[in-house]
């Protein structure tokens, strides 16, 4: 049950956000900024290959890994093949995670690590097997992680993770740190000044000025603390693993992510996190709206585009993830076949025509059915979209609809992932029965 008067009380939101989720979510632009910043000191830009990789090998605990590859892969556009190594083990834990190199791995492969934690012993194990291969290696985790070690010692490229602006403040992350090796305060510079800056106003705060200290809080031994760990990549912390790796899939051609681009893609987040921010009043919020139109929804995610698929599919991970929600998540045209059923069925739209006697207190609403078409593109004469449309209204089946404002294929990403991530957190606060 969605509480929706909480959507428009933001001392409220702030108050429930023990997680720092909004956040996390306001401060994506800056840690494309930042992680702009550490890619190009860890001599990303410097890098001369000799040509595209056969493959791509993607490797990373929970939706670190799984979200970065799908990301990947569908803003590559097929120039090469980009694969997730999915992780084997008796449970989700770091300690309990391994990763094995496919067996045609080799020379021609380039093996990516993306991880927020960096103390899971599997991955220097596979840092290991593909330094035996001969494939390149780089990674994206926190600095001093064993896993730092363990690449600088098969010659391959490490990149710092980008951490909050305010990473060590208690609405950042709800009593400890993001960065399992931080120690205490340390004075913002300039650039990450600004960016703190410009995420307070996104959240509606009185910004703090520039150059204060950040106030140390209580640190958990590293692998244990933030649940993203083997779980959802938070709001925030997909940009901090994906935009390094981007800069390298653009210095390699499988990607046009050039700093200019990226710098466009942080403006972009910043702006969604304007109109998304818990200030924004719910009729004006499109993040707000969407969760409060999922609430007792059964949410069928039909996206077109890959760049849309892929975040359809996040969006859907995070809803279960945060919110304790199931969605279904279906590329059109197949998705009017595969989800049409549920639209005539138990689940259908149209009201019920016993609703009308059920007891508003003591008898829980039933699970409807709705739709969220999500696109990345205009839609053209060879869209299914005007299908999927006609096809919910034939059934009086509710859905809504996300269309990026245009630009790049990585702008057109950057504001669908914005936007539903704000809407899960928004469907995770609100619900009576969120945790």
């Amino acid at each position: 049950m969605l509480d929706e008067s909480l959507l428009d009380a933001p001392e409220a939101l702030a108050r429930a956000d023990a997680r720092g989720l909004l956040r996390g979510a306001a401060e994506s632009g800056a840690r494309i900024r930042t992680a702009a910043r550490h890619a190009a000191e860890a001599g990303i830009g410097d890098l001369k290959p000799d040509g595209r990789p056969r493959a791509v090998l993607v490797a990373g605990p929970g939706a670190a890994g799984s979200c970065t590859a799908d990301l990947l892969g569908a803003l590559s556009g097929g120039n090469c093949p980009v694969s997730l190594i999915a992780p084997a083990g008796v449970a989700p834990a770091p300690g309990a995670l391994r990763w094995t190199l496919p067996g045609w791995a080799g020379p021609l492969d380039l093996l990516v690590i993306a991880t927020p934690d960096g103390t899971e012993p599997g991955l220097p194990r596979l840092v290991e097997q593909a330094y035996r291969r001969g494939c390149a290696i780089v990674a994206v985790a926190p600095e001093r992680s064993p896993l730092t070690g363990a690449v600088a010692q098969a010659r391959g490229l490490m990149v710092p993770l980008a951490t909050a602006p305010n990473a060590s403040a208690p609405y950042a992350t709800g009593g400890y740190s993001t960065d399992p090796y931080a120690r205490g305060a340390h004075p913002l510079d300039a650039d990450e000044a600004e960016d703190a800056a410009r995420a307070e106003g996104a959240l509606g705060e009185a910004p703090a000025p520039y150059g204060t200290p950040s106030v140390p809080q209580p640190v958990e031994p590293p692998g244990t603390a933030p649940d993203e760990m083997t779980g959802p990549a938070l709001p925030g912390t997909l940009w901090a693993l994906l935009t390094p790796l981007l800069l390298l899939v653009d210095r390699i051609g499988l990607v046009s992510a050039p700093p200019a681009a990226l710098q466009q893609v942080a403006d972009r987040l910043d702006q969604v996190a304007e109109r998304c921010g818990p200030a924004i009043a719910t009729y004006t919020n499109p993040a707000k709206t969407l969760a409060a139109e999922l609430a007792g929804a059964l949410p069928l995610l039909w996206t077109e585009g890959p760049v849309a698929a892929a975040a359809g599919r996040r969006f859907a991970g995070l809803l279960a993830a945060l919110a304790g929600r199931p969605a279904l998540v279906a590329e059109l045209p197949g998705a009017l076949a595969a989800h049409g059923a549920l639209l005539a069925g138990a689940f259908a739209g149209g009201a019920d025509p016993d609703d009308f006697f059920r007891d508003r207190v003591e008898e829980p609403e039933a699970l409807r059915a709705r739709i969220v078409l999500l696109h990345d593109e205009p839609v053209g004469p060879v869209s299914a979209v005007p299908t999927a449309r006609e096809l919910a209204l034939s059934h009086d089946t509710p859905f809504s609809e996300l269309e990026p404002a245009g630009g790049s294929p990585l702008e057109s990403a950057a504001e669908l992932l914005a936007i539903t991530d704000f809407a899960a957190v928004y469907l995770a606060l609100a619900s009576a029965d969120g945790t």
